[in-house]
């Protein structure tokens, strides 16, 4: 199947069936798995209606916040609020079924001996025969996938697959949502525009939604706010602009994009740099930082002999974009720098670097 076919296969969008979104909180949340914890203190609230994407390494806890909130894992401390009722708390534990929530797995959790619509109204018998089988077909439509209700899962491509997941979890119009990488098996020419269909038919059904990623772009892109999760905490969480635009530390910043790092000392708040002066606010007199330079929107080059002399070592030709490491006299290791192609800038040929300091970051050497 080609990109044409997967892309073109979404049926119209606002058809999708609305949900009354329900508030969810955590609250000082524990979960200790084979004697490691999990999740250590993890607090997050979510309006009614709202899309947070949990951000965070492998490892650092991501999926267990959704295996917690949907009611498959148990915690050891701490509440889980839906609206205003405890489901998980001391001496509760309110089943999955009465929760309220679609979880769509990473892998799909697809059941191979039903048919495309037996696997959408497998949860919603509930509603009786004939209203089931509607709001599954309904929800097929919705994915592109409405003139293959008679077909298995094993027929259908991974982008389909993905589909039929993503029908199946909304098709019982819950109150929240849960997605868990759903993203992680496309091709990437794929991804990106899967990802505008899916967000468009997030905002359609109203859910609160949580989608969990490794992505930083990904989270930016769909997110109303990012949570960053770090060893079982939540490091930080905001507004995706502001996240990215002031990383609670380098760390952080680290992990939301590739850094170009030079070590500086800061006099009169100033911290200075082979690259110019960068303003360094709250730091003190002395003081040993970390000057952060991402790739993309801090730095312009040219050919044109104003700025800070440079040399391209190397140069790689992406999608529109060429990536450049520059060595400049005074920092050790190349600066990394992202923009749009031209051929003019080859490797071996000098050029000028101008600063912006107002997109630096600045962090506290360790």
């Amino acid at each position: 199947m080609t990109q044409i076919d997967e892309l073109a296969g979404w049926g119209p969008r606002g058809t999708a069936g609305v949900s009354f979104a329900s508030a969810l909180t955590f609250d000082n949340v524990e979960v200790t798995l084979g004697g490691r914890v999990v999740l250590d203190h993890f607090s997050l609230k979510l309006a009614p209606g709202e899309i947070v994407c949990l951000l965070g390494e492998s490892g650092s806890g991501k999926s267990t916040v959704l295996r917690v909130a949907a009611g498959i894992q148990r915690i050891d401390a701490g509440t889980v609020r839906i609206n205003d009722e405890i489901v998980s708390g001391p001496g509760v534990h309110m089943s999955p079924d009465k929760r309220g929530i679609g979880l769509m797995f990473q892998d799909f959790a697809l059941f191979p001996h039903l048919t495309l619509l037996e696997n959408v109204s497998f949860g919603l018998k509930r509603l009786g025969r004939t209203a089931a089988l509607a709001q599954a077909r309904a929800a097929l439509n919705r994915v592109g996938l409405g003139d293959r209700e008679d077909d298995y899962p094993h027929r259908l491509s991974g982008g389909q697959q993905q589909r039929l997941a993503l029908a199946r979890t909304i098709a019982p119009r819950p109150g929240i949502l849960m997605l868990d990488e759903p993203f992680s098996s496309l091709d990437a020419r794929l991804r990106e525009s899967v990802r505008g269909e899916t967000l468009a038919l997030l905002r359609e059904t109203h859910a609160t939604t949580i989608i969990v990623t490794h992505d930083p772009e990904e989270a930016m892109v769909l997110g109303d706010r990012i949570a960053l999760l770090r060893h079982g905490r939540i490091a930080q969480v905001d507004a995706a602009a502001r996240i990215y635009e002031a990383p609670i530390d380098l760390s952080a910043a680290r992990f939301l994009s590739p850094l170009s790092e030079i070590e500086a000392t800061v006099r009169g708040g100033v911290a200075a740099t082979p690259l110019g002066p960068v303003p360094a606010p709250g730091h003190g007199e002395g003081d040993r930082v970390i000057v952060a330079i991402r790739p993309v929107g801090v730095i312009d080059m040219s050919r044109a002999h104003a700025g800070i002399p440079g040399r391209i070592v190397s140069k790689r030709d992406a999608v529109g974009f060429d990536l450049c490491e520059v060595l400049v006299e005074g920092i050790e290791q190349p600066i990394s720098i992202r923009q749009r192609s031209d051929k003019q800038f080859v490797a071996g040929c000098d050029v000028f670097l101008t600063l912006n300091p107002e997109h630096v970051l600045v962090f506290a050497k360790d």
